[in-house]
């Protein structure tokens, strides 16, 4: 597989969503950016949200939807690259979700709490054909400590967010399969990939208060740990894993295959181009964005003009 890089000099991006007219919006979640890419190279910022945007997604408005975990500790390796502690920042003011205006690069936060419980670190985020989203907290950590993980539903009008799951141990990566009947859940510590059974929108066919509600659908082989995913149109879900470096994809039966990447820290993929087999594939820890061209095409998402 050829890989072609298409930009660099990035501070861990992460969350890329490609668009029809070449360009790819991605976050920097070390610089607390939302940037664009275009098909040139060229770069800007779309939005510097500060604190530290993880996942993003179009909404049924146009804007994009971010995760926001309120940042990390990071420092540079011998070679330039990013090493990310991961402690929480001294700056640190709580996670959210923010909604940007892809056109104008304004910016609100539509969520900082459910209910009384402070949101601690918002991570990725997929959109239902409803218009409602799904979202994990990872949480934050320190030398000592370590927050459990959650899963949320919420709407975009900001007047709904439901906890899913509470004490989970890592959530990370979230999508929905194509019938939109089950969401896949990525837990990074573990190097699991779970299957949530779905009854409707924002609703758990299995509620339970701990992720033993969801299927084992697989595990991945090795001294790794998992990050983000994409869903192909044919269900394969594609798991970006960290250490190891690459794309592992996962068949809805749970075989595994997979392809690496040039950077230890691959963090995301997404599917662009008119067929969508154009993959962008963000490599952290050396700041750039690979494009491939893909075994297969990914999923439609909803409200994403591809």
């Amino acid at each position: 597989m050829e890989i072609e890089i298409v930009g660099e000099g990035f501070l861990f991006p992460e969350g890329p969503i490609a668009l029809p007219d070449g360009s790819v919006v991605f976050v920097e979640i070390l610089r607390g950016t939302l940037t664009r890419l275009w098909g040139d190279g060229k770069s800007e910022i779309v939005a510097d949200l500060g604190g530290g945007p993880n996942g993003a997604a179009l909404g049924p408005d146009g804007a994009v939807y971010v995760c926001n975990n309120g940042g990390f500790q990071w420092r540079r390796g011998p070679d330039g690259e990013v090493i990310l502690i991961g402690h929480t920042p001294g700056d640190y003011e709580g996670g959210r979700i923010e909604r940007v205006d892809l056109a104008t690069g304004a910016f609100e936060r539509l969520y900082t709490h459910c209910g009384e419980q402070m949101l601690r670190g918002p991570n990725d985020i997929v959109f239902d054909r409803e218009g409602g989203f799904w979202f994990t907290d990872l949480g934050k950590n320190d030398a000592q400590r370590r927050d459990v993980s959650r899963l949320f539903y919420a709407t975009p009008d900001g007047r709904r967010i439901d906890q899913a799951i509470d004490d989970a141990l890592s959530f990370n990566g979230v999508g929905l399969s194509p019938d939109e009947r089950t969401l896949y859940v990525a837990d990074t510590r573990s190097a699991r990939l779970w299957a949530f059974d779905l009854a409707g929108p924002g609703q758990l066919k299995h509620r339970a208060e701990r992720f033993g509600a969801g299927r084992l659908l697989a595990t991945i082989p090795g001294d790794v740990w998992v990050d983000s995913l994409a869903v192909t149109e044919a269900g394969n879900v594609c798991l970006a894993t960290l250490a190891n470096g690459g794309i592992s994809t996962v068949t809805p039966q749970g075989a595994i295959s997979h392809t690496p990447m040039p950077d230890p820290y691959t963090t995301n993929i997404c599917f662009g181009g008119p067929d969508r087999r154009t993959a962008y594939i963000t490599l952290a820890a050396t700041g750039r964005i690979a494009r491939v061209r893909w075994p297969e095409p990914g999923l439609a998402l909803n409200f994403n003009p591809y």
